[in-house]
């Protein structure tokens, strides 16, 4: 439940930063007059995310068994590609986030209404969608036959809601680099167990061999069942009894990918470390900024 949470939670906290933005610049600049059709693409872009998340878990029900593990593992390995996309892309480039939102912003006002709503949409419809599909992927991958990972994304998501409108009313501030870098850290464990579960379902799916290839069976150390063996799948998407091939794929994607996000950014250019201490100050300047602007 844990992972899940933080999933919603990460997700939805980006997401929240994004309309910050966009209502903030609005209001301090006094083109309230716009707010409605930014509000407008907000909510169709959420209600698509919607749209696409029940599409998900309720039209997969109709196939085969073997067609849903190829569906599911699938998307997982797709998920898992976006999700690391985005937290790599957010810590390389959040501090450019607000000039370009407002860039485009400025630019919409002058064509219109209908550009307003197309560009709330897009800022706010890419990350829905991803944010669909990972969670979508990850309760799945999750999974223990109770609601458990699934609220565990709600409350997620509405502390995020929660945080992104004191963010708004300047009641709160945090540093938000090293939450995104703690938290981007913590979601890309979690990735790396729904992609070793996606490439589990390609091969009860009959897509790839080795399913009776086991790593390892600790199962009667730590029973599935038992509080702790469940902490570990809510958190870890730990599974006592790996294949060869999930155990090779869960290390080869999680120790570079971690490796590589927790380097300092600008890691290998020639302001090393130093450009990076730069881009995390302006990181968090911009968050607090987005927060703020409209209060002043």
């Amino acid at each position: 439940m844990f992972a899940n949470y933080l999933i919603g939670l990460r997700e939805g906290l980006e997401a929240s930063l994004v309309v910050c933005i966009l209502v903030a610049y609005l209001v301090k600049t006094g083109r309230r007059e716009a707010l409605r059709p930014v509000w407008t693409g907000i909510v169709v872009a959420v209600l698509l995310a919607l749209g696409f998340g029940c599409a998900l878990t309720y039209g997969s029900r109709e196939l085969t068994f073997e067609a849903q593990e190829a569906l599911g593992g699938s998307l997982s390995i797709i998920a898992v590609g976006l999700v690391t996309w985005m937290v790599f892309w957010m810590r390389r480039t959040a501090r450019h986030l607000r000039s370009e939102l407002q860039g485009k912003l400025d630019k919409a006002l002058v064509m219109g209404t209908g550009a307003l709503v197309l560009t709330a949409f897009l800022a706010v419809g890419r990350e829905g969608l991803e944010t669909a599909l990972f969670v979508w992927a990850s309760v799945q991958a999750s999974s223990d036959g109770t609601h458990a990972p699934l609220i565990g994304v709600v409350l997620g998501l509405l502390t995020a809601v929660v945080l992104g409108w004191l963010f708004y009313k300047g009641a709160v501030r945090i540093n938000l680099a090293k939450f995104f870098l703690w938290t981007g850290g913590m979601l890309v464990v979690v990735a790396a167990g729904v992609l070793a579960y996606g490439f589990h379902d390609l091969q009860e799916a009959g897509w790839l061999g080795g399913l009776t290839d086991l790593a390892f069976d600790i199962g009667s150390t730590i029973p599935p069942e038992s509080w702790y063996g469940t902490l570990l799948k809510g958190v870890l998407n730990f599974q006592p009894d790996p294949t060869v091939l999930q155990v090779t794929v869960w290390t080869l994607y999680l120790v570079p990918a971690l490796g590589l996000f927790l380097a300092p950014v600008g890691f290998g250019r020639s302001r090393g470390k130093r450009g990076g201490e730069r881009v995390a100050g302006a990181d968090e300047g911009s968050a607090e900024d987005a927060g703020t602007s409209a209060a002043g």
